[in-house]
């Protein structure tokens, strides 16, 4: 092995790992925009639920960007804090 082939494999050693890091700077806000959209749908599908039985309730939350965003950014406890809103107002 001469001192070019070891320049070449240096080279493609820190390709690589170029793109690992890249690649890994652009999938983590990914991930991040993924988790917050499936927990927007599934806030939207508990408040489509609550809403269906909202003849027996009686509560009624609107299924709206603010709602979906906070149920998405808060989750479960999101969805707490809005019952435990509307039933106080």
């Amino acid at each position: 092995m001469g001192i070019a082939d070891v320049g070449i494999i240096l080279a493609y050693s820190a390709g690589i790992m170029l793109i690992f890091m890249v690649s890994w700077i652009f999938i983590k806000p990914l991930k991040l925009l993924g988790r917050l959209i499936l927990n927007s749908l599934l806030g939207a599908l508990f408040l489509i639920v609550l809403n269906y039985f909202s003849r027996f309730t009686g509560v009624y939350i609107g299924v709206n960007e603010v709602t979906a965003l906070l149920l998405g950014v808060l989750g479960v406890p999101g969805f707490i804090a809005l019952l435990i809103v509307k039933l106080l107002l």
